[in-house]
């Protein structure tokens, strides 16, 4: 069985270092952490997940690709089963940012030996940045792309000590507005104008609820804009 990742999963993938000893938490059917261990990227791999059903799932395909003695599937919630020193990189993507950070907080006692976490939120990315940020994690690579209309990140989170972020650089990216990546610039555009067409037609509309929705808008352009002028500095 062949096995073509997502271009997302391709991203993730790209990130891992060679012979790295990974964990792939929420593994769903395994495809990850076979692809790192066929292509000779990761030397040992466990693929994680709280659900026994994709877990089977995982097993029987590390099975067919002969790699039952190089990838273990393992139940956990999170990386609660994981224990210090049993893997140097966490792979967390595919899930809410919410539930990345909850990841990232139960597993305070992998901190110090999980030198990579490669995250890749579905929402809310500024929410974990932010944690990131304030709890001595630097983000020493992040990448955007677009796939099949949505936009995703993924980023490397180390350990160590990063800028206090603005409001722009938390909800975009402080790597992706600093090296100009090209997907971001592509979002920024998409998103002022959806933003912009959005506030056109609440004007004149009365109301609390209008007058709030306007305001959340009105700072998330402003965030875009902020964004996009230091994206061209």
């Amino acid at each position: 069985m062949d096995i073509k990742l997502s271009d997302r999963l391709e991203m993730v993938v790209s990130f891992v270092l060679p012979g790295s000893r990974v964990a792939d938490i929420g593994t769903d059917h395994g495809y990850v952490p076979i692809t790192l261990v066929e292509r000779g990227i990761a030397v040992h791999a466990l693929a994680m997940d709280i659900r026994e059903g994709p877990l089977a799932r995982a097993k029987e395909h590390i099975v067919r690709h002969g790699l039952d003695g190089l990838i273990e599937a393992r139940l956990s919630d999170g990386v609660s089963g994981l224990e210090p020193g049993e893997a140097d990189t966490v792979i967390a993507s595919g899930m809410g940012g919410e539930l990345i950070i909850h990841i990232l907080r139960e597993g305070r006692a992998l901190w110090d030996t999980v030198r990579h976490w490669i995250l890749s939120p579905q929402s809310e990315p500024e929410k974990v940045r932010v944690y990131l940020q304030e709890n001595g994690f630097l983000i020493a690579k992040e990448r955007m792309l677009c796939e099949d209309g949505k936009f995703y990140v993924v980023m490397d989170a180390v350990r160590g000590e990063m800028e206090p972020l603005d409001m722009a650089q938390a909800v975009y990216g402080p790597c992706l507005i600093r090296e100009k990546d090209p997907v971001l610039s592509d979002f920024l555009k998409r998103e002022e104008g959806v933003l912009s067409r959005i506030l056109a037609g609440l004007e004149g509309q009365a109301g609390e609820k209008a007058a709030a929705r306007r305001e959340e808008l009105g700072q998330r352009l402003a965030c875009n804009r902020r964004a996009m002028d230091a994206y061209r500095a």
